[in-house]
């Protein structure tokens, strides 16, 4: 049976300095210098297939890491897309049986994102990922109608990633506690999956699925908080004057990754708000680690042979038309 992984990042170093030198840069940038993150990020060869290989995985879908390009300017964000999009596109032809890769997109210059999501797709990327926000631009902002109108066409799913809150949000709710508290309160420990959460809730009652039904989305982190709480959104609904409950669009436009929390109650949660269909697999490389036997005995929690290849490969492949 193969085990196909959807979440699995990478760095590009330019990107990385660019990152950097802006003056206020992403504090979460952190968290790849942390012991081997860099190393691991950066290697797009022999040493990541050996951590495949070690953890039973036959492909991995590659993403940039947080925050990708959305910080930039408009000129860098384009200018690093693109060169971040060949580099993946190189990484996957040169092991074509082991590698796809999502697209990341210069969202800091709306009108650039659907030039450079059609171009990516030439090479050979499977979708994209991006984040909630482009400085103060929430991702549900009618400037991105064209590129969710764009990726509904061209079968490109959406990955939203989570990304560090804003500082009005800091300021507001993640400050106080101390710098180390304060930076991990702000995004593992909470703020990252509350905004990733918050961002596709916006999605939703803009009325982006009514507008593009054939849109596909894809959450991380069991989604982000939003499966425990659509008793309460989907009272939402009426309000935005949509044409069904939060819940049932939850159901039928978006997609929900593990990220390496093999934990069984929450897939037992899961499953009792949408369908093993809405399942993958990824481990959120190299944040999260699990080992061969960790994984192997979260998939014997499936009930059967067939609903485990559905979450370990057959819905990856479904939906990101992957040959396996």
């Amino acid at each position: 049976m193969p085990l196909v992984a959807i979440e699995e990042h990478w760095v590009a170093p330019g990107l990385t300095s660019a990152l950097k030198a802006l003056p206020r840069p992403d504090e979460s940038l952190a968290f790849n210098e942390m012991g081997d993150h860099r190393h691991r990020l950066e290697d797009l060869g022999e040493e990541r297939i050996a951590a495949m290989d070690a953890q039973g995985i036959d492909i991995s879908v590659l993403a940039l890491t947080p925050p990708g390009t959305q910080p930039l300017s408009a000129e860098q964000a384009r200018h690093l897309s693109r060169a971040a999009n060949d580099t993946a596109i190189a990484a996957v032809d040169k092991n074509p049986t082991r590698f796809r890769a999502l697209s990341t997109l210069p969202m800091s210059s709306p009108e650039h994102v659907v030039d450079e999501l059609v171009r990516a797709k030439g090479l050979g990327h499977v979708g994209t990922m991006v984040y909630g926000r482009s400085g103060d631009r929430f991702l549900d902002d009618p400037a991105y109608d064209e590129f969710f109108a764009a990726a509904a066409e061209l079968g490109q799913p959406v990955f939203i990633h989570p990304q560090i809150p804003s500082d009005a949000v800091r300021d507001a709710s993640y400050r106080g506690l101390g710098e180390l508290t304060d930076l991990a309160l702000a995004t593992f420990g909470w703020g990252w999956h509350l905004d990733t959460a918050t961002a596709a809730l916006r999605l939703i009652l803009r009325g982006t699925f009514d507008r593009h039904p054939a849109l596909q989305i894809v959450l991380g982190h069991w989604g982000e908080m939003l499966l425990f709480w659509l008793d309460r959104a989907d009272s939402l609904s009426r309000l935005a004057g949509l044409q069904r409950p939060v819940s049932d669009y939850i159901r039928t436009n978006f997609h929900i990754t593990v990220s390496g929390m093999l934990n069984p109650a929450l897939l037992h949660h899961a499953l009792s708000v949408t369908t093993i269909d809405r399942l993958i697999f990824s481990t959120d490389y190299p944040f999260q680690h699990p080992t061969q036997d960790e994984i192997n005995s979260f998939l014997a929690h499936f009930t059967s042979d067939e609903d485990r290849q559905k979450f370990s490969s057959a819905n990856a492949a479904a939906l990101f038309d992957l040959e396996l």
